[in-house]
C-alpha cells in the first residue's frame, strides 16, 4: 500500500467507518474463506451487540475470490444470513461444475494421448480446460440483479473484482456502485480501475488460472483487450479496497508464504510438478503478506503521531485484520488430490506429474471433500481469532 493513496483516499468526506471484506485468489482452495465468512457469520448473529445485518460496505475479490465476493453481494440484503447462502454454494460445487477436460472418452483414459490433448488445447486457445461449466454454473447461481439491487438498497456500497490484461500488462480493478456514471476511476502504474456493472464475464475473466483457463476478453478503454487471473501482476491487493473509502478492512488469504509444508518433502532436482506449484504459488499469494505488513506499518506511524499533528491531518490510519490458513494447504490437498477426476489426472500426469506434485492439483480439486476440509480449517482458524474479529466488528468477545 502507498503512502500516496492513504493519502489521496484519506481526503473522502466523513462518514461511518466502512468495513471491507478483500478475498485473495486460489482456485479450489478459496473455499478456506467460506469456513472463515462462516463462522464470522454465526459469530455476529450471535452476539447481541451485533445488528444481522451485512457487516461489510465493501466487498473486493480476486480469482476464486471474486465469485465469492459477488455472490456475497447478491446475498447482501439477506445480511448474515448471506454468509450461510455462500456456504451452500460452494458444497455444491464439483470439478464438473467448473471445468471439463474436452478430450474423447477413449482418450482419457491413456494418460499419454490424454496429455497430447491438453498441449492441443492449449496451444489452440492457450489454456489447457474448458471452463464453460463455470459459466453456466456462474449464470444459475449468482443474480447480478440482486447485486444492483442490493447497492441500491443500501446493503452495500460497492463490489469489486480484479483482472490482469494480457493485453496491455494493466492490472484492472472493476468496480460497481450505486452511482458507477458518476465516478471516476483511478489510475496507478500499471494499475488502473474504472466503474461498471459487474458481469459473469468480469468473473470468468477474474478467474482464468493461467494455463488451465483460457483467457476472457472484456472492453476497456473502448478496445478490447484479454484478461487472465487477477492475482497477476497484483502488486497492492488492498489498494482497491482503500480506494473504495474502506477505514478497516478483513483480508482473508489462502496461503503460506513461507510453505513450510513443503521443507524437505523433495529430495534432488524439482520435477515439473513441483515447479509448477512453486510458480503457482508466486503468482497466488506472495504480495498479500508485504501489502498488510506495509499498511499496518503505516497505520502504526500515524498513530504515533502527536494528537495535535494527527487532528489535522487530512487522512486517518487503515485498520486491517489479515488472516490465512494455519495448517499448509499443500498437505491437505495431498490428502485428496485423487478425489480428481480420472480423466484430468491422467491427463496431468501425463504431462509430467502435475498431480503427483498435488500444489498445481490442489487448484482445481472442486471436489466436496476437500472444499468441507477447507471450510472446517478456515472455521477453526476463525473461531481462533475470535476476540480479535469481534473487535473487529466493533464488540466486545461474547
Amino acid at each position: 500500500m502507498s503512502l500516496d493513496t492513504v493519502i489521496q483516499e484519506g481526503l473522502l468526506e466523513p462518514g461511518r467507518p466502512r468495513r471491507a471484506l478483500v478475498l485473495m485468489g486460489g482456485g479450489a482452495r478459496s473455499a478456506y474463506q467460506v469456513g472463515v465468512l462462516s463462522a464470522v457469520g454465526t459469530m455476529v448473529r450471535l452476539h447481541r451487540d451485533l445488528p444481522n445485518d451485512f457487516p461489510f460496505q465493501v466487498v473486493v475479490g480476486t480469482s476464486a475470490g471474486a465469485l465469492t465476493a459477488a455472490y456475497l453481494a447478491s446475498a447482501a440484503a439477506r445480511g448474515v444470513a448471506a454468509f450461510d447462502e455462500l456456504r451452500a454454494f460452494w458444497a455444491g460445487l464439483h470439478s464438473g461444475a467448473v471445468y471439463r477436460l474436452e478430450a474423447p472418452l477413449w482418450m482419457r483414459f491413456n494418460p499419454i494421448l490424454a496429455a497430447a490433448r491438453l498441449w492441443h488445447n492449449a496451444r489452440t486457445r492457450g489454456a489447457v480446460l474448458d471452463t464453460m461449466p463455470l459459466v453456466d454454473t456462474l449464470h444459475r447461481r449468482i443474480s447480478l440483479a440482486s447485486i444492483d439491487d442490493a447497492l441500491q438498497a443500501g446493503a452495500l456500497e460497492a463490489v469489486a473484482v480484479t483482472a490482469s490484461s494480457y493485453t496491455s500488462g494493466t492490472h484492472w480493478t472493476f468496480c460497481h456502485t450505486a452511482d458507477d456514471p458518476h465516478r471516476v476511476g483511478w489510475s496507478r502504474p500499471g494499475r488502473r480501475a474504472e466503474f461498471q456493472p459487474i458481469t459473469i464475464e468480469h468473473l470468468m475473466a477474474s478467474s482464468a488460472i493461467p494455463f488451465l483457463f483460457p483467457a476472457t476478453p472484456l472492453w476497456v478503454d473502448g478496445r478490447r483487450e484479454y484478461f487472465g487471473d487477477g492475482s497477476m501482476r497484483q502488486i497492492s491487493p488492498l489498494s482497491p479496497a482503500i480506494h473504495l473509502g474502506a477505514r478497516q478492512v478483513l483480508v482473508i488469504g489462502v496461503g503460506q508464504p513461507e510453505r513450510a509444508g513443503l521443507a524437505g518433502r523433495v529430495a534432488g532436482a524439482p520435477g515439473l510438478g513441483a515447479i509448477a506449484g512453486h510458480a503457482m504459488a508466486s503468482v497466488f499469494h506472495d504480495t498479500l503478506q508485504a501489502d498488510v505488513e506495509q499498511t499496518q506499518r503505516l497505520a502504526r506511524t500515524l498513530r504515533e503521531l502527536p494528537r495535535e499533528i494527527a487532528a489535522v491531518l487530512p487522512y486517518r490510519a487503515i485498520d486491517v485484520l489479515a488472516l490465512q490458513p494455519s495448517e499448509p494447504l499443500d498437505a491437505l490437498a495431498r490428502a485428496h488430490v485423487k478425489l480428481l477426476p480420472a480423466g484430468i489426472q491422467r491427463a496431468l500426469n501425463g504431462l509430467g506429474g502435475l498431480v503427483e506434485g498435488t500444489d498445481l492439483a490442489s487448484y482445481l480439486l472442486f471436489e466436496p471433500a476437500f472444499v468441507n476440509a477447507l471450510v472446517a480449517l478456515g472455521e477453526r482458524d476463525a473461531y481462533a481469532q475470535k476476540d480479535r474479529l469481534l473487535s473487529f466488528f466493533g464488540a466486545g468477545a461474547a
